[in-house]
């Protein structure tokens, strides 16, 4: 029996939040979902995901600090940052700071998130 893998989903709005929860449970994952920043750190401190999908903005902590804080503990989980910043400085500096995707949640449907979060996990 193969492991499902898991993710936390790191995300303020929380009808995204559990629609990105519920695609991702049907596609055989296990999810995890916490709606800022400092309780995302808090559940990384404890537990090991496979993925992590990431909003910029959000309460208490933002997704750039969490991404630093990322660096500083030496948590080497991937990251998709979904975020509606469409600028293009936001995005260099998510992908500097070691994300591998960036969707601008605006621009961007569930299922291809779901797509490329299989796609980078198989």
């Amino acid at each position: 029996m193969k492991i499902s893998k898991k993710i936390l989903i790191i995300e303020d709005e929380k009808s995204l939040a559990r629609a990105l929860e519920l695609k991702l449970t049907h596609a055989g994952f296990k999810t995890k979902v916490v709606f800022n920043g400092e309780d995302g750190i808090e559940i990384l401190n404890k537990e090991s995901f496979s993925l992590i999908l990431l909003d910029l903005i959000m309460p208490k902590m933002d997704g750039f600090t969490l991404l630093a804080m990322l660096k500083v503990k030496k948590i080497k989980t991937p990251v998709i940052v979904l975020s509606n910043l469409s600028q293009e400085e936001d995005e260099k500096r998510a992908k500097e700071f070691g994300a591998k995707e960036f969707f601008i949640k605006s621009n961007t449907p569930i299922s291809t998130i779901v797509l490329r979060v299989v796609e980078l996990l198989k």
